[in-house]
């Protein structure tokens, strides 16, 4: 990394989606010695605590086709703000979630900090899911299956039109790496938006390296570098078993560590979030522990 300070901030929201404990997420993380591992490799690291974020049991779900949403759209827009001005004192903005909503505030704040600078931001997208349903779209109204629609302009105006302006990211910028579970209505969304998407059989048929250097190659050309949205249920369920959606044949853990590895050799990435992480569901934190791991790997650290 370029920058020697990272910022990590927590973000516990887990109103977009039905499946209760991502929000203890960021909990998870920091028990898994994320700051002190973080220090080790020579960053200084200001850890901003967590974000407030509303609960469930005290808030309204408001509309089937997109719930929680003013609540989402609040804690968005505080985290976009936070993440713009992290960046313009020069820290790496490092994102711990909640589920993958929080990546519209991340995203926005990124893009918000290099639209002031006439720059444009990349996205990798690390995820067995697309996230470009929109509520007409969506089966269950779960709003952290709509954050890369928003992210391009597709999505809810209260979450799409942060900073009043949109799409966040250019369709063409983006990639999502590890696709494998799609919904029906939202296959025309993923296969129309000008978003480079690599399935699993992508993988498969080419290798995780030669899909790796097409997706940096995308996310960085015409841009000023790019954001990497990390959602730990691209790890194949065996090796995550504590993620918010679970999928099974997902990339492996070495082809996890691989890929990190190469977005850090890139040095292209401007910010970092790492989603989805549920304790609930997991076994001794390993998915934490993994996810600290991959943190690593994509900051610097090398096996030799």
């Amino acid at each position: 990394m370029k920058q020697s300070h990272i910022a990590i901030i927590g973000a516990p929201l887990d109103l977009g989606q039905g499946r209760r404990g991502v929000d203890m997420g960021p909990s998870a993380l920091r028990v898994a010695s994320l700051d002190a591992r973080v220090q080790e490799l020579g960053y200084v690291v200001d850890d901003l605590g967590n974000l407030p974020t509303e609960q469930a049991e005290a808030s309204p779900a408001g509309h089937p086709r997109a719930k929680y949403l003013p609540q989402i759209a609040a804690v968005c827009n505080r985290l976009a703000i936070l993440v713009a001005q992290t960046l313009s004192e020069g820290s790496v903005p490092l994102v711990l979630g909640g589920d993958h909503s929080v990546a519209i505030g991340t995203t926005s704040g990124v893009s918000q900090f290099l639209r002031e600078q006439n720059r444009k931001p990349g996205l990798i997208w690390l995820d067995a899911h697309a996230d470009m349903n929109t509520p007409e779209s969506s089966p269950s109204g779960n709003v952290h299956g709509m954050p890369l629609a928003c992210i391009l302009g597709m999505g809810p105006p209260e979450l799409a039109g942060l900073f009043g302006y949109q799409p966040k990211v250019e369709p063409r910028h983006a990639v999502i790496v590890g696709l494998r579970d799609v919904d029906q209505m939202e296959k025309p969304h993923v296969q129309n938006s000008g978003v480079r998407a690599f399935t699993m059989r992508d993988i498969d048929e080419r290798g995780l390296r030669s899909v790796m250097l097409e997706a940096i190659r995308l996310a960085s050309d015409g841009t000023a570098g790019f954001h990497l949205s990390l959602d730990m249920d691209v790890v194949d369920p065996k090796d995550a078993p504590g993620v918010g959606t679970q999928v099974r044949g997902g990339i492996t853990y070495r082809e996890a560590h691989l890929a990190m590895e190469m977005i850090c050799d890139s040095g292209q990435m401007l910010s970092m979030e790492v989603v989805e992480v549920n304790p609930v569901i997991d076994e001794a934190n390993r998915t934490a522990d993994l996810a600290v791991e991959l943190i690593m790997s994509g900051l610097g650290k090398r096996i030799l």
